[in-house]
C-alpha cells in the first residue's frame, strides 16, 4: 500500500480554517478581533472561491486561515476546491467554519496531499488536516490510500513497472486477502486459450501473462473487474513517434484502476464475490512481434484480423472479457487507456464509458456526479459496426476510416462480452496534465471512486431484498 495521507489526530492542537463566502463575509468580519479585522482589510482580501489569507497572531504566528468558497445557492465550481489548502505551510489545521460539503473537502485534502516518493530522498513537509466532524474519516482514508496505490503504479516508469512488477502488485492484494491467485505466463497462454494476449506480448523481454484472483462469499454479488495492463506501448511494428511514447508508462492505467477499486471494496466487509482479471503485456518490437494483417483466433472463437499493432489494448481485453463472461457476473467493468480519440472528444478529465444498459448508465452517471468522479456516456452506435468488417476474418481490430475511434473500439470489445447489459467499458486517460484540487499532476485513478459507491449501493439493495 502506498504511503497515503492520513488525518491528524484530534488531540493535536490545530490552526482554524474559516470557509468564507461573499454573501456572509461582512457579518463574518464583525466577529473577528479588531486587529485581525484590520489586517484582513489592509490585505484587500476578497472571499473569491479558492482565495487564501493567513492572518498572524500578535506574536507573529499563524492565527487562522481564511479560505474563500462559493456562496450558498451559487453554482458549485469544484467540490474538491479544498484541495487548494494543501498549499498551506506545514502544520495541523481544522475547519472551524466548515465547507458546504465536509466529506468532499476532506477527501480533496487527502487526494491533494499525494506525493510520488519512490525516487525521492524524503517527502516534502506538508500540512495535515483534522477530520471534519461527522465525516467517516476511516472510509475517506481508505479511498485515498487506494487511489495513492494506483497513482504510484502509474507514475512508476516502465523499467521498474514491467509485467512482473505489475503482477507482484496484484499478488500482494490477493495475499492480503488470503486467496490463491492464478497466473498464466508465456506459452501457457496458448494452452489456456488466451491467444490474443500471447500475440501482443510475445515480443517483449518479459513474457505476457494473465493474472486473476477471486475472493468473497460465493453467494455474494458477483462483480468482475478487468484492467488493461500494457506496461509500455511502443506501438509495436506500427511504432509510435517519440512524442507519443513519452507517457506510455501509463498504458497499464486500466490495471491500476482495477486494483485501486479492488482495494476499496476489499477494505470493508461486503457480501461481494469479487473477481479481478488483468491481462499484462509489453507491446514491444522484435522478430516475434505480431504484424498488421495477421489473423488470430480469440478465446471466444472469433477470428481477428490485426488492423494496426498500436491498437493492442483491445486485443488483450478481448480475451480477458471473454474469460470474465464465462463466469456470468452480475456486473462486469473493464478499464483501459484505450484510445486517443476519447481524449480528442472529451479531454483528459472526462473519460467516456459505454454500456448497453440505460439503467446501469444512469447509475454510473449519478454516482459519478455525487463522488466528483466524472464520466460521460458515449453510444455503442450500431451503424459503426460495419467499420470493423474484415474480408478474411470474423472481425478487424480497427477500422480503415479512422472516425469515431473510441466508439468503434468499444464496439469491438462488445463482441467478446456475453451479456452487454451487465457490462460497462471505461476508456480512461489515467493522467493529470497539470495540478488541480484533488488531482495532482501525474498518474490518476479515474472511475474507481464512483464504482465503489455504486457497488456498495448495489450490495445494500440486494441484501435488503433477500
Amino acid at each position: 500500500m502506498a504511503d497515503a495521507a492520513h488525518f491528524a489526530e484530534n488531540e493535536e492542537s490545530a490552526i482554524p480554517i474559516d470557509c468564507v463566502d461573499k454573501e456572509s463575509f461582512a457579518q463574518y468580519l464583525e466577529g473577528l478581533p479588531p486587529p485581525m479585522r484590520a489586517y484582513v482589510g489592509a490585505a484587500g482580501f476578497e472571499p473569491k472561491p479558492g482565495a487564501l489569507l493567513l492572518p498572524p497572531s500578535p506574536e507573529g504566528a499563524l492565527a487562522r486561515v481564511l479560505f474563500g468558497v462559493e456562496s450558498p445557492g451559487a453554482r458549485r465550481l469544484d467540490p474538491f476546491l479544498a484541495g487548494k489548502l494543501t498549499a498551506l505551510p506545514p502544520g495541523v489545521y481544522a475547519f472551524e467554519r466548515a465547507p458546504r460539503d465536509p466529506d468532499a473537502a476532506a477527501l480533496a485534502f487527502l487526494l491533494s496531499s499525494y506525493q510520488f516518493l519512490r525516487y525521492r530522498a524524503k517527502p516534502a513537509a506538508a500540512p495535515r488536516l483534522r477530520a471534519p466532524k461527522g465525516v467517516d474519516a476511516l472510509r475517506l482514508e481508505r479511498i485515498a490510500a487506494a487511489v495513492a496505490m494506483g497513482r504510484d503504479l502509474i507514475n512508476t516508469p516502465a523499467n521498474d513497472m514491467g509485467p512482473q512488477a505489475l503482477t507482484d502488485a496484484a499478488l500482494a492484494i490477493a495475499e492480503r486477502q488470503g486467496v490463491a491467485p492464478r497466473v498464466v505466463i508465456g506459452d501457457d497462454l496458448l494452452r489456456e486459450n488466451l491467444p490474443l494476449i500471447h500475440a501482443v506480448g510475445r515480443a517483449a523481454a518479459e513474457a505476457p501473462r494473465l493474472v486473476e484472483f477471486s475472493c468473497g462469499p460465493a453467494d455474494g454479488l458477483k462483480v468482475t473487474l478487468v484492467g488493461k495492463g500494457v506496461c509500455y506501448d511502443t506501438g509495436g511494428l506500427d511504432i509510435k513517434p517519440s512524442s507519443a511514447m513519452a507517457l506510455m508508462k501509463k498504458d497499464m492505467g486500466g490495471s491500476a484502476v482495477a486494483l485501486s477499486l479492488a482495494e476499496m471494496l476489499l477494505s470493508v466487509d461486503l457480501p461481494l464475490r469479487l473477481r479481478v482479471i488483468l491481462p499484462i503485456v509489453e507491446n514491444s518490437v522484435s522478430a516475434a512481434s505480431f504484424r498488421t494483417g495477421d489473423v488470430y483466433k480469440s478465446r471466444k472463437g472469433l477470428s481477428v484480423e490485426i488492423g494496426n499493432t498500436d491498437a493492442e489494448g483491445r486485443l488483450i481485453l478481448a480475451d480477458a472479457l471473454a474469460l470474465a463472461s464465462e463466469d456470468e457476473p452480475d456486473l462486469l467493468f473493464d478499464f483501459a487507456t484505450l484510445t486517443g480519440a476519447a481524449r480528442v472528444a472529451l479531454g483528459p478529465e472526462l473519460p467516456p464509458f459505454y454500456t448497453r444498459s440505460d439503467a446501469l448508465a444512469e447509475e454510473i452517471a449519478r454516482f459519478g456526479a455525487s463522488a466528483n468522479d466524472p464520466v460521460w456516456r458515449l453510444p455503442l452506435w450500431e451503424a459503426y459496426q460495419s467499420g470493423l468488417d474484415s474480408k478474411i476474418a470474423d472481425v478487424s481490430s480497427t477500422t480503415s476510416h479512422g472516425f469515431a475511434g473510441s466508439i468503434t473500439a468499444a464496439l469491438f470489445l462488445s463482441r467478446f462480452v456475453a451479456d452487454p447489459q451487465r457490462w460497462a467499458h471505461f476508456d480512461v486517460y489515467c493522467w493529470n496534465p497539470s495540478t488541480k484540487p484533488g488531482r495532482p499532476e501525474g498518474g490518476e485513478i479515474q472511475a474507481a471512486r464512483l464504482l465503489y459507491d455504486l457497488i456498495e449501493a448495489r450490495v445494500a439493495t440486494r441484501s435488503a431484498t433477500r
